[in-house]
């Protein structure tokens, strides 16, 4: 199940949304053209679990710091498109409600509580943590709250053949999410060996979820951007 459009229109344009985008894409193409070797450079500035819970390390930034780096690297190009792609179906819309400066404060906070999310599940671990999925994880929590019935155009697999499809949110991020849990689950039983940080999206899912109502009534509230 693989979503590419929703039928969701928006008031505003989504400057954020296209300039992390934009930022993600540069920051890969830096990687890839860098004379440093790209495992010394992730070694460097990603999000290293251990760090993250002592402040310890021998990174060139304070470990804290590299929750921020980390969100904009990538381990590949599919990697940051499967990120691009559900940042910009889902992004634009939160962008559009909350605003382009509380938008980008949320994004960021929801890719930190995704970071500390998987420090917690595995902090004995110095692999680090690269990607954009947990603040895009929260996005995808803030837009099922907001908007549970708009349609998204879906890539369904039968096979050998592709069916597109126009199914609730509800439904497309609900599967998201309930994959992220089976897999989290499981992968708990292969700590500390890297691959995919389930519970970082987990946790980015749920903060979405949690803090999306509080951004939109400050906002209302203040009448601020």
């Amino acid at each position: 199940m693989i979503p590419f459009k929703d039928e969701n229109p928006t008031k505003i344009f989504p400057f954020v949304t296209i300039a992390l985008i934009v930022l993600n894409t540069a920051v890969l193409i830096l990687q890839s053209f860098s004379r440093a070797d790209s495992r010394i450079i992730t070694y460097a500035y990603g999000a290293i679990p251990n760090y993250l819970l002592t402040f310890e390390g021998l990174q060139p930034i304070h470990p804290f710091l590299t929750v921020f780096t980390s969100m904009f690297m990538h381990g590949g190009l599919f990697h940051l498109g499967g990120n691009m792609l559900y940042l910009w179906i889902f992004g634009n819309n939160i962008e559009d409600r909350l605003g382009h400066v509380r938008f980008i404060i949320f994004y960021l906070l929801c890719g930190l509580a995704a970071a500390y999310a998987h420090a917690i599940t595995d902090p004995a671990s110095q692999i680090p943590m690269v990607g954009a999925s947990g603040a895009v994880s929260g996005i995808l929590g803030a837009y099922l709250l907001l908007f549970p019935h708009a349609r998204i155009h879906t890539l369904i697999f039968l096979g050998f053949f592709i069916q597109v499809v126009r199914l609730p949110a509800i439904l497309v991020i609900g599967f998201w999410i309930v994959i992220q849990f089976i897999n989290g689950m499981v992968s708990k039983g292969f700590a500390g060996q890297g691959g995919i940080a389930w519970f970082a999206h987990i946790g980015g899912f749920i903060t979405g979820l949690l803090f999306v109502k509080l951004f939109i009534l400050t906002k209302s509230r203040r009448g601020l951007f």
